[in-house]
Parts: C-alpha cells; structure tokens; sequence
C-alpha cells in the first residue's frame, strides 16, 4: 500500500494564495515517498506520517517562500537559490519543484545525503536542481559561490547568527537570506541584528505564523543583503557556531 499525501488545496490556496499543479502534486508524492523508502538507511527524517510530512517539509518549506510575498516574485521569473545544510532536502526540493525557472544549489557537508538527494533530483528529472558536498563556511569563501546567489536558505542549522554568517556572504548586493526557524524571542532579535550589520546585512522582516493543520508556532527571518560582506567573514569550519558574532 501507498502512502498518499492529502491534496490540501484549499489550504495551500488560503495560507500560500497558490495551489500546486498536478505535476507539481505528482512530484511531491514521488519525493514522499522515496523519502520513506531513503529512510530506511539514511535516517533523513523522523516525520513520515503523510499529514505530518506535508505541514512540515512541504507547506513549511514553501512558506518560506510564499508566493504573495512579492519579494520573492523572483523565484518565478528565475532566481539563483543556494540551500545551505539541505539535509533530506528541505526546503530546496520543494523550492526546485514549485520554481522551474530558478536554479537551485543543494549544499550538504555529508556525502550520503547529497548521493540521495542527487537521486531524488534524477528522479523528479528536476533539471534545476544542483548538488554540493561541502561546509558553508568553504563555500562561502570560493569566488565561485562568494556573492553569485539571489536567495539563500537555511533550515534547522545552529543559531541564527551563525546561519546569517553562512548566508549573507554568498548573496549578491540586494539578495535575501530566509531563516527558518521555530520558536523566537526579542532578544534573539538584538543578537542577529548586531550579527548581520556586521556582515553587510539588515535584518528586514521577522515573521511570525502557525503551521495550518497542527498550529504550531514558526518564524521565518528575512535578511537583505545591503553591503559588502567583509573579506574574514564566513570565518574558518566550526568558528561561527562555537563564538557566534
């Protein structure tokens, strides 16, 4: 027997004002399920129940990127998107599936994973997608990646400071970092916005929401990228987490 994912359209339609394709339903099926079936070695999730799997990998991916926020229209026209710490491949394989017309970079320091998730991209025949094994503190200091992306995102990886020093020096002059994040504070609010001035940022929308079928509570953080990231930063593997700016 199949899991099958619920449709949701009317959710998607309320929350996101937009609704997958058949396609785009067909291709989220498919990566639930070869999800389940990587799980088995990989360990790439905890949430498989189909419910469960559509709120927090599929909807909360995509709301980060919600559609009607008009800045981030350009992920339908075609935009560079980097997707740092990609894991089982949240939020970029959705992103990649709901935006054919951008390109988006998977970046994960474990090997097996990215082997999976290239998989995955064959699989979903996802032309767009593309795969990195490497840290995002590397990345961030190869000329190739250094400032050559419209949007950055990170899910589920250390704090916030450290997730605005893995973003921020791989975007261009006017791109968007969005953090994902679950809880929030005000004082967490201070920290990141003393962290990202000093890495050419500004932190330009906090935004607070509830997942629509189980309520909980999400954050998304917005960073535009105003400045020139000074040349020391990201700072060497491990440095970021361990004296967080």
């Amino acid at each position: 027997m199949t899991n099958s994912l619920p449709e949701m359209a009317e959710i998607w339609q309320q929350t996101l004002n937009w609704q997958p394709t058949d396609l785009q339903q067909a291709q989220f099926q498919q990566l639930y399920e070869l999800i389940l079936e990587g799980n088995s070695q990989l360990n790439l999730t905890r949430i498989t129940e189909p419910q469960e799997f559509w709120e927090k990998h599929l909807w909360d991916s995509l709301r980060g990127i919600a559609p009607q926020q008009q800045f981030i229209s350009s992920l339908q026209t075609g935009a560079s998107v980097v997707d740092i710490g990609t894991g089982a491949g949240f939020p970029g394989v959705p992103v990649a599936i709901v935006a054919p017309n951008s390109t988006i970079t998977l970046v994960d320091s474990t090997r097996k994973k990215i082997n999976f998730i290239d998989k995955i991209l064959s699989e979903l025949t996802l032309t767009n997608g593309q795969t990195i094994v490497a840290r995002a503190e590397e990345i961030g200091q190869q000329p190739q990646h250094r400032q050559k992306y419209d949007i950055a995102l990170i899910r589920a990886v250390g704090t916030a400071s450290a997730c605005a020093e893995y973003t921020l020096p791989l975007l261009k002059q006017g791109g968007l970092a969005v953090i994902y994040r679950g809880t929030w504070t005000e004082e967490e609010t201070t920290t990141l916005d003393n962290a990202v001035k000093q890495l050419g940022g500004k932190v330009e929308l906090i935004e607070n929401f509830t997942t629509p079928l189980s309520n909980s509570v999400r954050h998304c953080l917005y960073l535009r990228k105003v400045g020139t990231t000074p040349a020391n930063f990201p700072r060497a593997v491990g440095v970021p987490t361990q004296k967080p700016l």
